[in-house]
């Protein structure tokens, strides 16, 4: 499976830039040939505008299926659209949307885990569900930025079986090395792909520190962007993952009686 990340560069609280700036480098990112394209975090509004934010958030995701799955659909290609600033039921989620080839909104995913330290928790509300699907036959799963930080949810996904994990986020420049070495630990303790899509550029007062990586079930870094906009590719070879879990049988080897997870 060919994947290709959009470090993207967005602007704060300009939805219509965003959205076009998005699609632009979607078609872009075709050049490459990918099976997926992934999108960051909130990339409609940047992470993200306190002030009138219902008013620019998405409504129920209907933006993002109608122009960014229809681009899945054109150009026969899965998306996993990032995340997005959006309304639903007068209540607003950080809410990721998956589009198959074909066009099809297959997955959608509400925050778990919102970023206190920056009063996230007072603007949105947090999800209630985990988020696995299927793309070209293979077992996916979808998180969001601080998400990474509990491992218990990515192990909760994993013991469903996961090939792939999708990692969205806006995560600031001046932890880059956690970023760096939570997906990185995530993909060797769940032995499966992880791909990490980032932000890049200022958003409010904040510096995103790109860094979007496309990491193998071993911890090898295939692919690793720097710190300004531009796209990340790289081939996951699947193959490889009975071999690995044969080898070292983590999931096999677990006491759960012992503990809760």
């Amino acid at each position: 499976m060919k994947v290709t990340c959009i470090q993207m560069d967005m602007k704060f609280a300009a939805p219509d830039e965003n959205f076009a700036r998005a699609k632009e480098l979607i078609v872009k990112a075709m050049l490459q040939a990918p099976d997926v394209i992934v999108l960051p975090e909130t990339w409609n509004t940047g992470f993200f505008p306190k002030e009138d934010l219902p008013l620019l958030c998405d409504n129920d995701c209907a933006r993002v299926k109608a122009e960014i799955g229809a681009l899945a659909k054109d150009y026969h290609v899965n998306i996993i659209a990032g995340s997005v600033a959006n309304l639903r039921d007068n209540t607003v989620f950080n809410t990721a949307t998956v589009f198959d080839r074909d066009g099809n909104c297959i997955a959608s995913y509400d925050k778990t885990h919102l970023f206190t330290p920056m009063g996230e928790d007072n603007y949105f509300t947090p999800g209630d569900h985990l988020c696995r699907f299927t793309l070209d036959g293979r077992d996916c799963g979808l998180i969001i930025c601080y998400d990474i930080r509990f491992p218990e949810l990515t192990r909760s996904l994993a013991l469903q079986g996961l090939d792939m994990l999708f990692v969205v986020s806006q995560w600031p420049k001046i932890r880059t090395f956690h970023l760096r070495t939570l997906t990185t630990a995530r993909a060797i303790e769940n032995q499966m792909f992880l791909v990490c899509c980032n932000s890049c550029g200022t958003a409010g007062e904040t510096v995103y520190g790109g860094n979007s990586a496309i990491i193998d079930p071993w911890g090898e870094t295939l692919a690793l962007a720097k710190e300004n906009e531009e796209l990340l590719t790289a081939q996951c070879d699947f193959s490889v993952l009975d071999g690995i879990r044969n080898s070292i049988p983590v999931l096999k080897d677990r006491r759960p009686n012992i503990y809760q997870l």
